[in-house]
């Protein structure tokens, strides 16, 4: 969602906004990272063990401190966390202060912070997780560098460090000392995981990046021709530029509104956003998405709960129109 909400942002600001540098500059370094955790995916999707195993990606369990695995695998005997990063340049892991530094192709020097610390904190949260369910298996963490061209001047001092293509060797090399969990626990656990497990909801870009709402291109936009400005008729809408027509040209729209600007959508917000004259149409389309509300009559507001995703959220599609 942070993802999406990074694109359609852009796709309702105006060309030379002063902002958009720094939206695609923050799209590149999601989608790197969606990429990198990608890449370990398809060596885990290619990739048997001769032993069980269970595999989460980006996992959220739910505790009283949120933390976010990119990947976990668990066996019977242990579990690995893996923290993916697909960051180029000259990689230097940095002990005292924790810290990584990259320095790119044309000398200059970014600082981030340090992925041992996250992958130790990941591994620390993760065992209070377990040991609150009386289970206590040995966590064991390394570092993955998403593709071989990542170099490293300095690697991290005590921490595993890896390419995709090493991980199934190094779990392999593990130990198997003794058998921690039966096969009724193991499933039983590995439930429990994706049962406690917490979507991570980003804040609108608006609340983000501090951009006013009068900043953006309000209307429907077409899926035929990509402009903003669906005109709504009877049980449909319709494209002026290309004449297309969609009967749910609203739903995707919406869905941009909470990523985009905020939390809750009013009738009035509604139909300034939709390019509708009509509050009882705007009514109707509200209450026909489901949503909680809150209030009554003109003060009423609607909240997408972004925790119980509908069809039309799952099939949602966002590209950059050129």
């Amino acid at each position: 969602m942070k993802l999406e909400g990074l694109i359609v942002s852009q796709n309702r600001l105006s060309a030379g906004h002063p902002s958009l540098p720094v939206l695609a500059a923050m799209q590149a370094s999601v989608e790197a990272g969606i990429g990198g955790e990608e890449r370990v995916a398809e060596i885990f999707r290619k990739q048997s063990f001769p032993f069980d195993n269970h595999i989460f990606h980006d996992l959220s369990p739910s505790s009283d401190v949120k933390f976010q695995m990119d990947t976990y695998v668990m066996t019977p005997w242990y579990g690995v966390v893996l923290e993916v990063k697909n960051i180029g340049g000259v990689l230097e892991f940095k002990d005292n202060p924790p810290q990584l530094l990259r320095t790119r192709d044309d000398g200059h020097k970014d600082g981030f912070e340090s992925p041992v610390v996250q992958l130790e904190r990941n591994c620390e949260l993760l065992t209070d997780w377990l040991r609150s369910r009386n289970i206590h298996l040995p966590i064991y963490g390394a570092i993955v560098l998403a593709y071989p061209k990542q170099i490293v001047a300095v690697p991290p001092a005590k921490t595993k460090l890896l390419y995709p293509y090493l991980i199934p060797s190094f779990i392999k090399s593990i130990p198997q000392k003794a058998k921690k969990l039966d096969n009724e626990t193991f499933n039983w656990l590995s439930a429990e995981l994706l049962n406690s497990h917490q979507r991570f909801i980003p804040k609108p870009i608006c609340e983000t990046y501090d951009l006013p709402f009068g900043d953006f291109q309000t209307g429907v936009r077409c899926d035929g021709c990509g402009r903003l400005g669906m005109i709504k008729i009877v049980r449909t809408w319709v494209c002026p530029f290309c004449q297309a027509t969609d009967r749910l040209a609203h739903q995707k729209t919406l869905l941009e509104w909470f990523l985009v600007f905020k939390r809750t959508i009013t009738n009035s917000e509604c139909r300034e956003f939709l390019h509708i004259d009509d509050i009882q149409v705007a009514k109707r389309i509200l209450q026909s998405m489901n949503w909680q509300c809150q209030g009554t009559f003109r003060n009423r507001t609607y909240l997408m709960d972004f925790n119980n995703t509908t069809p039309w959220q799952k099939n949602a599609k966002f590209v950059i129109r050129q």
